[in-house]
């Protein structure tokens, strides 16, 4: 840096030192501003993420997946020609997951174990594990593990029904093997599908601008008190970095198929026994809705759920359990928290008039 530079710097600190004087001079005393600005600092009431982070980071472990495939290698026979032979490689895919219990039950993404033959838990603290497979449900991208170990850190599932777009979130994970990695973010939406499940996957997602990266899959998604509201799972993407829109299952979808998985080995889900459609404009049109809200039941499946409840073709689902619903994907999220066999209360729309049935949900 030359000396004419230094000099304009230090020029425009005699300035701004100036142009301050001036106004405590002419306004008020310098204690007066200091006060003033630590009211302000008060009234922003920002956030404070070290708590929720330093209780997370404890919780939150790093997942590598080891698996195997065969290579084909080629080479040149002077007497049989080009010849070609399998090689067995090793692999190795790195992930995330959360601890959810003392004892070592650890939730995390299907994707992140698919295939795996041998899975290796690393804790915060460096301590590794090899990990057990409890059970795995592609259709909602969530596997079961289980490590032996007691007395651990974990976090607990808070009620994701309860969230709210702009609230502020943290994601923690391993990306890219950078380990206990905290971004901060809020909510940007909720029950986000976005198709990247094949046909009976469920999709009802949170969306968050925390930077979510490869290698965060299976990580946590927390509220500012340090609490489970989702699994990170995907990212939108066309580089495959993160470029401002992240994906996260919603807790309490992810809590009813842990426990399912926990206890049964599978998940056993309920169903209403309908065919349902967004209400779009088109739809509005031609069935003269007054409005977009609700679900359209498209159909109603014999012997179903729904038929014994009495709904019929054309009804609209506005709520279930006083829960107001206005998508598929709202609907899809909230029946898989319920158990086959429990029963539910629907308001419907039939025409102009409003009713509520109950339903017994069926398997």
């Amino acid at each position: 840096m030359s000396k004419y530079k230094i000099l304009s710097y230090i020029l425009l600190g005699s300035f701004i030192a100036l142009s301050v004087k001036s106004i405590l001079t002419e306004k008020t005393h310098a204690s007066d501003l200091v006060i003033s600005s630590d009211s302000k600092i008060k009234e922003q009431n920002l956030p404070n993420f070290v708590s929720a982070s330093d209780h997370a980071i404890k919780a939150v472990v790093h997942i590598k997946s080891k698996y195997r495939s065969n290579e084909i290698y080629g080479y040149y026979d002077p007497f049989y020609g080009k010849r070609f032979f399998n090689k067995p490689k090793e692999n190795i895919a790195s992930g995330s997951g959360v601890i959810i219990s003392e004892d070592g039950y650890i939730i995390t993404n299907s994707h992140v174990i698919n295939n795996a033959q041998e899975i290796e838990v690393v804790l915060n603290d460096k301590r590794t594990y090899n990990a057990t497979i409890l059970g795995e449900d592609p259709n909602s991208d969530l596997a079961l593990l289980k490590i032996k170990e007691k007395n651990l850190d974990f976090l607990k599932f808070d009620n994701s029904n309860n969230v709210k777009v702009g609230e502020w979130v943290l994601a923690v994970g391993n990306p890219y093997n950078l380990n206990s990695t905290v971004t901060a973010g809020i909510i940007s939406a909720k029950s986000r599908k976005i198709n990247i499940f094949n046909d009976g996957g469920i999709e009802s997602f949170i969306q968050t601008d925390a930077a979510i990266n490869s290698g965060n899959s299976g990580g946590a998604l927390i509220n500012i008190s340090g609490n489970l509201i989702g699994i990170n799972t995907a990212i939108q993407s066309k580089t495959g970095s993160f470029s401002g829109y992240g994906f996260a299952i919603p807790s309490n979808m992810a809590e009813k198929i842990v426990n399912d998985l926990k206890k049964y080995g599978e998940v056993r889900r309920a169903y209403i026994g309908v065919h349902i459609l967004d209400i779009n404009k088109p739809i509005q049109e031609e069935l003269k809705l007054k409005s977009l809200n609700g679900v359209l039941i498209a159909k109603v499946l014999d012997n179903s759920a729904a038929e014994l409840a009495g709904l019929k073709d054309l009804d609209i689902i506005l709520e279930i359990n006083d829960v107001t619903i206005n998508s598929t994907s709202e609907l899809h999220e909230l029946i898989i928290q319920f158990n086959p066999g429990e029963e539910i209360y629907c308001t419907i729309q039939r025409g102009n008039n409003i009713k509520k049935v109950s339903l017994s949900l069926q398997s």
